[in-house]
């Protein structure tokens, strides 16, 4: 037994992994234009690697931070 045989289903386990969490994600998060929804969901179907991880690195531009639901106040 090498350690390819390992390595190798491991390495694609994690792509595939990380392919759907990106999608999970690209699902729930609010970008600021419809295009770059859609310009990210490409980027993501056809470069699953790639594409997760540009938009993993770079999604903090593209989406608009929504304010916290629960916000008690402390008297």
């Amino acid at each position: 037994m090498e350690i390819t045989d390992i390595l190798v289903p491991a390495v694609i386990l994690l792509a595939i992994v990380l392919w759907a969490w990106a999608l999970m994600d690209l699902s729930k998060s609010r970008f600021k234009s419809g295009r770059a929804n859609l310009i990210w969901l490409l980027m993501i179907l056809f470069s699953p690697v790639m594409g997760s991880i540009l938009y993993f690195q770079l999604k903090k531009g593209y989406t608009e931070r929504r304010p916290r639901q629960f916000q008690p106040k402390f008297n």
